[in-house]
C-alpha cells in the first residue's frame, strides 16, 4: 500500500503546478510516476526531471546501454516500479530478455554485445565496490569516452534517487502485477 496521497492540480501549490506544467511540456508529455512523489519538493522535482530528461533522451549512450544501466541500478536497490517501467524499454532497445531475467534474479547475464557486456561490468563494479578498477575504467573510456562514463555514473545516481523515492513511499505496481523483487 502506498504511503502517499495523490495530489490534484487544484491541491498543489503554485510552485508545484509550475513544475508539473514544465514536466508535461517536456519530452515526457505527461506527469506521473516518480514525479507524483517528488513534487512534494518542487525544486528537487524540477531538477531531477530535467536531469532525467537528459539521461533518457539526450545522453551520448545508446538506449540499450542506458536502459541496461537503469535496470542494473533498479535491481541493486530492489526498485520494483523502476524495473517495471524500464525493463521492457531495455528489451525493446535490444538487451536480450534472458539477460534481463538473469539480472532481475541476481544472476550474471549472457550479453553477446560487447558494449552491453561492458556496461554491465562497469555498472556492477561501481555499485558493488564504489570504485572502478584501472582496467574497467580504461576499457569504458575507450568504448564510451569520458562523457559516456560520466553519464553511466550519473544514471546510477539519478535512478538510485528515483528508486529510493519510489521505495520509501511504497509506490504500488499496476494492479495485478507481482513484485519483481522480494
Amino acid at each position: 500500500m502506498s504511503r502517499y496521497r495523490d495530489l490534484t492540480p487544484e491541491s498543489m501549490t503554485s510552485a508545484q503546478k509550475e513544475v508539473r506544467d514544465e514536466i508535461i511540456a517536456g519530452k515526457r508529455g505527461r506527469f506521473g510516476g516518480p514525479f507524483e512523489i517528488l513534487i512534494r519538493s518542487p525544486e528537487v522535482c524540477r531538477h531531477l526531471s530535467r536531469l532525467g530528461e537528459y539521461l533518457r533522451w539526450g545522453s551520448s549512450l545508446a538506449p540499450a546501454l542506458s536502459e541496461l544501466a537503469i535496470c542494473i541500478t533498479a535491481r541493486h536497490i530492489r526498485a520494483n516500479y523502476e524495473w517495471h517501467a524500464h525493463a521492457p524499454l531495455a528489451v525493446e532497445a535490444g538487451v536480450p530478455a534472458a539477460a534481463m531475467e538473469a539480472i532481475r534474479t541476481g544472476g550474471a547475464p549472457q550479453l553477446a554485445a560487447k558494449d552491453q557486456a561492458l556496461v554491465y561490468r562497469t555498472v556492477a563494479e561501481l555499485i558493488d565496490t564504489k570504485r572502478l578498477s584501472d582496467a574497467t575504467f580504461n576499457e569504458a573510456i575507450a568504448a564510451f569516452g569520458e562523457q559516456g562514463v560520466i553519464e553511466l555514473g550519473t544514471i546510477i545516481g539519478y535512478y538510485t534517487a528515483i528508486g529510493n523515492a519510489l521505495n520509501v513511499f511504497e509506490v504500488d505496481l499496476p494492479a495485478g502485477t507481482a513484485p519483481y523483487f522480494p
